[in-house]
């Protein structure tokens, strides 16, 4: 049974191979050594935070093998977004020009800088080794971190964003970059990428125009690609719009990749999951619904995907396969939500404020 853990220390050589595997355009994880130990360390330290603000926490889970123990993928949550570093993105906005006398009446689509998401929660790094992509490893991966966040609500802010990964081909060629970043910037796109994942953004706002840039003037290969994914991120996109995230017209200022947004307590996994204490431990349990299950707690924090029978309040049992695999016996508590239950429900009810979402 495969489970996610918060990453330690001995995993930085997986880590290193996964970052390998990402490929160009995956910002968050570069295949900088250092970086990379740092981010671990970083993770590590904000699981030992009790207290206090929570702005430069950063949360980094692994997806651990069952029966190998290999790391085979990883995903992340960041506390609250540019709160040390400026956090840019593209507002796509629109302008009118109109001439009463002329009957000219005009609107353009644009291109403008801004920082409108700092202080946002996000959801990111979320890569899963292409040999194990079957078997519900992606949504496991996905979906995990909306219980840690459901289960520590103080530790994230209001609305939570996820960033995804832009329009790029297998050499690692972005059309947007090519239309646009590079009349700004000297340098190719892998380039300018890399040094965005090592954190250095100052030359950003030193380089990229301050102005709003017409949608319309840029190359049509350009224009194309914004607000689209890249053919490998369809799914996690697909799944996060399951779970009440939308697109509000924020785009990636290198790839135009869109950033998806919603409410943390409107996240179905999060507004859906309900925490209950472990009755009994059993050899073995009969088929069930396929349900998301994690422990409670913060540094031990575990979670799997897996079947699990109807049990009234206060009986729950757990297979004693499923209990090693959280790491918990009788009288723990257990945060879960069944996946069936997220789509069912969310579709049956309406949001609060009557949108639509995702």
């Amino acid at each position: 049974m495969n489970v996610i853990r918060p990453i330690e220390r001995d995993d930085l050589s997986a880590l290193l191979r996964i970052a390998e595997l990402s490929g160009p355009g995956f910002t968050s994880l570069p295949l900088h050594p250092e970086l990379l130990e740092q981010r671990i360390n970083q993770s590590i330290a904000s699981l030992q935070q009790a207290s206090g603000r929570f702005d430069g926490d950063h949360y980094l889970f692994v997806l651990e093998h069952g029966e190998t123990g290999e790391v085979i993928g990883t995903t992340a949550i960041a506390s609250r977004v540019g709160m040390q570093d400026p956090w840019y993105h593209y507002r796509i906005g629109t302008v009118v020009h109109a001439s009463r006398e002329m009957g000219i009446h005009n609107r353009f689509n644009t291109l403008y800088l801004c920082n409108d998401y700092t202080g946002h929660s996000e959801v990111c790094s979320l890569f899963l080794d292409p040999a194990y992509r079957r078997d519900r490893n992606g949504t496991l991966l996905s979906k995990c971190r909306f219980l840690f966040m459901a289960q520590f609500p103080e530790r994230f802010a209001e609305r939570v964003i996820a960033e995804m990964r832009g329009v790029s081909n297998d050499a690692g060629d972005s059309p947007f970059w090519e239309g646009l970043g590079r009349h700004f910037f000297s340098m190719e796109f892998s380039e300018a990428d890399y040094l965005t994942g090592l954190g250095n953004k100052s030359f950003i706002a030193e380089l990229m125009p301050k102005h709003s840039i017409y949608i319309h003037l840029l190359p049509e290969s350009a224009q194309q690609v914004i607000g689209e994914v890249h053919r490998n991120t369809r799914p996690a996109r697909k799944m996060l719009e399951d779970e009440g995230f939308h697109f509000e017209g924020y785009v990636d200022i290198f790839d135009a990749g869109p950033t998806l947004i919603c409410r943390l307590n409107d996240i179905r996994s999060v507004s859906y999951s309900e925490q209950q204490r472990l009755a009994k431990v059993v050899k073995k349990l009969p088929p069930g619904q396929a349900c998301l299950l994690a422990n409670t707690r913060l540094q031990g924090y575990r979670c799997i995907l897996t079947e699990l029978p109807y049990f009234p309040e206060g009986k729950l049992q757990l297979s004693r396969i499923q209990a090693d695999a959280l790491q918990v016996e009788p009288g723990d508590g257990l945060r879960l939500v069944p996946l069936a239950l997220t789509r069912k429900r969310a579709a049956a009810e309406p949001d609060s404020d009557g949108s639509a979402s995702g």
